[in-house]
This record gives structure tokens, sequence and C-alpha cells, in this order.
């Protein structure tokens, strides 16, 4: 009885400006393998299917529980986390590529800082006066808190702009992630002193008016966070300013 095996077809790139290629490595099969483990077989032994030794290829990976986003892929042509796909229900042969809105830096690494410079623009955080104990903070209803916690669990992964059809490497649209945050910020007694920045923020050219409102942000984020409805209420609140400004002036 011939042995079970477990193929991967990566595609590689050796660096942001080099051009990438594909390598195909074949491993024996194991029960419970998801992709991140996969790709750790490999690492043990480089060597193609064509029998080259080849430098491993480079991913990111930490917590390996889709808690910290990084091992986010394209995973058969979905993106999605690494660590949650195991490798008995996926097609075979699989195939791995790094996302495609996002800068490639090497193989399967992405350079995210496109979200992380969109949390810093809508002022993603609670601001505190001074470093020490303020004391407990206003109180939260409990129906408040268990929406908020939805919104706070987003792991800055990049699925919902991979799938996003306006997010590109060429344009500034912020993304559904950081509008999720914002609204999260916004919704918090103290994190809405800077709602009104936020909202001047995600009024501007690449904000909440360049989302096409396709929907795939919510049908593809790993931990169900209701974005469409993010979007929808952050719409509505930067309506509501927009209208109080005209009247102010």
């Amino acid at each position: 009885m011939p042995e079970r095996t477990i193929e991967l077809r990566v595609r590689r790139q050796d660096g942001p400006d080099a051009r990438s290629y594909w390598h195909t490595f074949r491993f024996p099969w194991a029960p419970q393998h998801n992709v991140i483990s996969a790709l750790m077989e490999v690492r043990k032994n480089p060597v193609t299917i064509e029998g080259e030794r080849v430098p491993a290829p480079a991913w990111e990976a930490s917590c390996l529980e889709e808690v910290c986003g990084s091992c986010a892929m394209l995973v058969n042509g979905k993106a999605r986390m690494g660590c949650t796909a195991l490798v008995d229900k996926l097609e075979r042969p699989i195939t791995l590529e790094p996302m495609s809105k996002f800068r490639v830096l090497r193989d399967l690494i992405v350079d995210r800082s496109r979200m992380f410079e969109a949390l810093k623009r809508i002022k993603g955080w609670i601001p505190i006066d001074g470093t020490y104990d303020l004391g407990p903070g206003p109180r939260i209803a409990p129906e408040v808190q268990e929406f908020m916690y939805g919104l706070d669990q987003c792991i800055t992964c990049g699925c919902c702009l991979e799938v996003c059809p306006q997010v590109d490497l060429d344009n500034d649209f912020i993304g559904a992630a950081a509008i999720g945050q914002a609204l999260l910020f916004n919704t918090h007694p103290t994190g809405a002193l800077h709602k009104d920045e936020r909202l001047d923020i995600l009024m501007q050219p690449g904000g909440i008016a360049d989302c096409g409102n396709a929907q795939n942000c919510v049908q593809v984020c790993p931990k169900e966070i209701p974005l469409t409805h993010a979007i929808a209420e952050i719409g509505r609140q930067t309506t509501v300013k927009w209208l109080k400004d005209i009247f102010r002036r």
C-alpha cells in the first residue's frame, strides 16, 4: 500500500522587489496537521519534489490559536488563518500564497503596517490622564459591553482587507478593521472623548465613503466581528456629524 503524503505548493519570493516563483514539497502524512505544522515539516527537510534542496519557506506565526493574526495567508486561494486550516479538510495539493493586498517581504510574510497606521489615524486607544490609578471608570451597560466585546476581538490579521475589492496596494482606503475599531472606541465612555476626531479622519479620502459595501469582510473574518454593522453605524455617525458641522458654520 503506497504511503500517504501531503503536498504543499508554496509561492516563494526572496524579497519585496524580487519575482515570485513556486516550489512544491511532499512529506509523509500525519494526523492533526494544520498548515503551520505542515510548513514546519517542510522546514525540517526543505527538498522539492524535483529533489532540489532549497531554503525553507518563510512565514509568520505566534499563538497558533487564532488570536495573534500573524499567520494569515491565502490557502487554496482563500484568505484564512494558517493555524486553523486543517490539512485533512483541504483540497490537495494545498496551495499557499501571501496575501495580495499587502507588500510581500519574503515568501508568505507580508507587511501589514497599513493596518497599524490605520489604527493610529483613527486614534484606536483610550486616553488616560497620567500613569497613576484613576479609580473606577464610568459604568457601561452589560448589553453595550457585550457589543464592544465583539468588536474588541479583532486580531489585525488582514483577511478583511485581502477580500475587499476597494483595497489595493496603491490606494489609501482605511479598511473594515480600522472602521470596526473606531466604533469600538467611540462606544467606550472615555474613548468617546476623541469621537469627533475619529469621525473627521473617517470623513476624509480613504475613509468610510470609500467602502463599496461588498460585505466580503464580514464573511471572511475569523472572529466573526460584526463589521458590516460597524460600517453602517460609522456611516450614520459621520452623516450626523456632517450635518451638525453645516449648522455650526
